[in-house]
């Protein structure tokens, strides 16, 4: 059994009692969210801190409602350049804010459940720009990766849901690509290679994002139906002037190979680092050297362009 505290300082009897308890279950939130079986004092930052993500919160339900939350894409390209096809990330389009990216809400959003409907919103955006691509030889083979969380595959109904945008949607599942990060794969694997294997079944590929973080990267690929792994950008970023990255880069390229898995490297900006990799075997590229995420506008003027 698990026991959180939170602990809040009395101030004197002019304090509020009220006040105190919501001070100590701030505290005690933090203390849950620090692993649970230990505790936190209040401090006013928690506070802060608290306002703040509410506030974000309500306005993501806002922008759900408006569709404020919009696909970019970020081009994927093999060893000759050529455009393979783009991961979708999504971007919130805030009238008061701007372009808000996601590392400013995709946490609170994971907190708060809202990471589901925002989820399904952009899936449905993807679907209709895959049946949309459809109709130009150009854009007609290039594949859409979506990041799907851990709170969405475990959904009982993520499978029916897939299914059924595909259909009003008319998309083809067979460019479509789900990227599982390996750091937030649920407990119950099993179930989630059950689903996967299903949607595998109806044409949609996996990759296993940010591959090489956790702890359990060769248990997933022998567990799941994984048809691709992308290298994650913290191994690259130094690959052309540190020799233990260098050492695991050309370990997990010759790996995938031989398991005749694809193999993406993410975050590649230099030139030297793609010529590297690309010498050390790896076929498929993505990083601002080949383009940041753009809207949907500009990134098919990109295409046109090349």
């Amino acid at each position: 059994m698990f026991a959180s505290m939170g602990i809040a300082l009395f101030g004197g009897v002019s304090e509020d009692a009220n006040d105190l308890l919501k001070r100590a279950d701030m505290a005690m939130h933090e203390a849950k969210k620090a692993g649970r079986s230990t505790l936190r004092i209040f401090e006013r930052t928690m506070q802060a801190e608290i306002e703040h993500k509410a506030q974000i919160s309500t306005g993501m339900r806002a922008a759900l409602r408006l569709r404020q939350f919009i696909p970019y894409y970020q081009r994927l390209v093999d060893t000759h350049g050529r455009t393979q096809g783009a991961e979708v990330l999504v971007r919130w389009n805030d009238p008061a804010r701007g372009i808000v990216s996601p590392d400013k809400f995709i946490s609170i959003a994971e907190e708060t459940g809202l990471i589901v409907p925002i989820g399904e919103l952009v899936l449905e955006d993807v679907c209709i720009q895959l049946k949309a691509w459809r109709a130009s030889e150009r854009t007609r083979r290039l594949s859409l990766s979506v990041n799907i969380s851990s709170q969405e595959i475990r959904k009982k109904d993520f499978v029916a849901k897939v299914r059924h945008l595909l259909d009003v949607t008319g998309g083809d599942p067979s460019l479509l690509v789900f990227e599982i990060t390996e750091t937030v794969l649920p407990e119950d694997i099993e179930e989630v290679a059950a689903k996967m294997k299903v949607l595998r079944d109806i044409g949609i590929s996996f990759a296993l994002d940010d591959f090489g973080t956790g702890y359990s990267s060769l248990s997933y690929l022998k567990k799941l139906p994984i048809h691709r792994i992308k290298i994650d950008r913290s191994f690259i970023t130094d690959v052309t002037t540190n020799a233990s990255d260098l050492t695991i880069v050309r370990a997990m390229i010759q790996m995938g190979k031989l398991l005749g898995l694809a193999v993406v490297a993410e975050g590649v900006e230099t030139e030297s680092q793609r010529i590297l990799l690309e010498t050390l075997g790896c076929d498929n590229f993505q990083g601002y050297l080949f383009g940041r995420p753009v809207a949907i506008e500009t990134f098919e003027r990109e295409i046109e362009a090349r």
